[in-house]
């Protein structure tokens, strides 16, 4: 099944995306995709990110592949809809992209025994843009905190593809176009640290609530790893995409 969420003038609206695609609504009636606005398919408690879990990103960046997952967190006021502007920072210099997977929560994960039981947490999957300021996750000291949670910089979304539709998160391949150009091409295959693994490792450092979601990674291909390095600029429009998931598309704007 796949859950989202659509502006109305009432206000935001659950639904689901039917097997004609079409948007249904509660009450019957269905709508051509093309004819609503979508807004974030959840408003997530907290969103846990995973810095380089995947070794040609690390290896992009000159880095190590970690022994263990590295983890961040992105602020829930960052997201926004699968389609909504993303909006460059002041001060911002070099923003950046970063497709990836996200693992929608289901059931409150703590300190979770293993990693065979920890797929029984996940309600879903969703498709996630890291967006990131390097200059300020870089160069400005501290965490990269600085450089990743400027508003509108988690576009989230268009659904939720319900787990018992992915039998397997780590065969969905998934990639991201900078104004029609293809950087990013990869598959979840290429994870360094697995769904599973990641949800029971999170699980004891911190307890994951139904609606918290966990941004695994990107790959290859980032802005800050292109020869010369490429940074994204007022007008530049983004696609994002992964199997099942649907695609995202984001036009970059000036900060106002």
């Amino acid at each position: 099944m796949r859950l989202l969420r659509i502006h109305t003038p009432d206000g935001l609206r659950d639904a689901v995306l039917n097997d004609e695609g079409k948007v249904q609504l509660p009450d019957g009636d269905a709508e051509d995709l093309s004819e609503v606005r979508l807004a974030a398919p959840l408003d997530p408690g907290k969103i846990v990110c995973v810095g380089l879990n995947y070794a040609d990103h690390a290896a992009e960046g000159g880095q190590e592949a970690p022994a263990e997952p590295i983890l961040f967190l992105k602020a829930p006021d960052t997201v926004v809809g699968p389609y909504d502007d993303i909006v460059i920072p002041r001060g911002g210099e070099k923003t950046d992209w970063e497709v990836e997977l996200g693992v929608v929560i289901g059931r409150t994960a703590s300190y979770l025994s293993s990693s065979e039981e920890a797929l029984d947490y996940v309600a879903g999957y969703v498709l996630v843009n890291d967006v990131s300021e390097r200059h300020f996750q870089l160069e400005r000291g501290g965490q990269w905190d600085k450089g990743k949670n400027a508003a509108t910089f988690c576009p989230l979304g268009p659904w939720i593809l319900t787990a018992d539709e992915v039998p397997d998160p780590q065969k969905l391949k998934l990639g991201l176009d900078v104004n029609g150009e293809a950087l990013q091409d990869s598959s979840t295959a290429e994870m360094i640290f697995g769904v599973a693994h990641l949800v029971h490792y999170i699980s004891q450092f911190m307890t994951l609530y139904p609606g918290d979601v966990i941004s695994t990674g990107t790959p290859a291909g980032v802005g800050a790893g292109q020869k010369p390095p490429r940074y994204l600029r007022a007008g530049d429009v983004l696609r994002a995409w992964a199997d099942g998931l649907g695609e995202q598309r984001n036009k970059l704007v000036a900060s106002s």
